[in-house]
């Protein structure tokens, strides 16, 4: 198993400035750390690689910078679609170089994307076709391409792992992956271990955090079933808090995301807190 975290329990934006956050992530246990992608990062391969391997850590990159969204796979757009796969393939590319394992998110179309309508069966082959081609991309460079789906309130195209599960299908490429993120989950299910059962042999990962976005433990995400379902399906890939720091720019950060209580005024201690339980269900 490998742990992990979201640079947003410590910054906003990622730049060369907070290379110093993977020896911090190495100091509190954690093998893994999730960096966020975008037109408003600064994003130095060689330097984040320099560094992670220094640092015996792992990177995986996700889009949570700024991302277009004209950027969308599924758009019925053609040149939008056109400007989607060139903008994920440069971020593919450059998380490559950087040595990171895997590109994540809702890569099939864009957070903020909602259609308040009867889906558009358009829009899912639209999506499977352009992730085909994503997937190959990812697998020339040498990362995977992993799906994370998202609640109602996010995006509309994909909410469910059997939404997730029927678009891997019609994609067709073994390399894509899945990310299921606890969060998301507690507003479009009810059985956790059945969608962990069906999603094992994609399973990359968890987004690990509460249903109000705090530290893992303490509210409604049945973790015990969670956890036994990872035991008794054989997962080993990635476990990764996930939240936005509450006093970053006295909580405009936060509040920027949507997020407007204060569920980690400190990273730190989200990190430690977090690890302790989720290893003290898993080990």
């Amino acid at each position: 198993m490998k742990y992990g975290a979201h640079i947003f329990l410590w910054t906003e934006c990622w730049n060369n400035r907070e290379l110093g956050l993977l020896a911090r992530a190495r100091r509190l246990g954690l093998d893994t750390l999730e960096i966020a992608v975008g037109d408003d990062v600064e994003f130095d391969s060689r330097a984040i690689r320099r560094e992670a391997e220094q640092q015996g850590m792992e990177i995986v990159t996700s889009p949570g910078g700024h991302w277009p969204m004209q950027a969308d796979v599924s758009h019925p757009d053609p040149s939008c679609r056109d400007n989607a796969l060139q903008w994920h393939r440069q971020w593919i590319e450059k998380s490559a170089e950087a040595g990171a394992t895997a590109y994540t998110g809702a890569l099939y179309s864009h957070p903020g994307h909602i259609e308040r309508r009867k889906p558009d069966p358009g829009e899912f082959h639209r999506s499977a076709g352009n992730l085909h081609a994503l997937a190959e991309y990812g697998r020339e460079c040498g990362i995977a391409i992993v799906l994370e789906p998202m609640s109602h309130f996010r995006v509309s195209l994909v909410n469910t792992p059997d939404q997730v599960m029927r678009l891997i299908e019609a994609a067709d490429h073994p390399n894509l992956k899945v990310l299921l993120d606890t969060y998301h989950m507690v507003t479009e299910i009810r059985d956790f271990p059945a969608a962990i059962h069906k999603m094992a042999p994609h399973l990359w990962g968890l987004h690990a955090c509460e249903n109000d976005r705090g530290c893992p433990g303490g509210g409604l995400i049945p973790w015990p079933a969670i956890t036994q379902a990872l035991k008794a399906t054989g997962f080993h890939g990635h476990i990764l808090m996930e939240t936005y720091n509450s006093s970053l720019r006295n909580g405009e950060f936060a509040c920027s995301r949507g997020m407007f209580h204060n569920v980690c005024p400190d990273g730190d201690a989200f990190a430690k807190s977090g690890i302790a339980f989720l290893r003290g269900l898993i080990e």
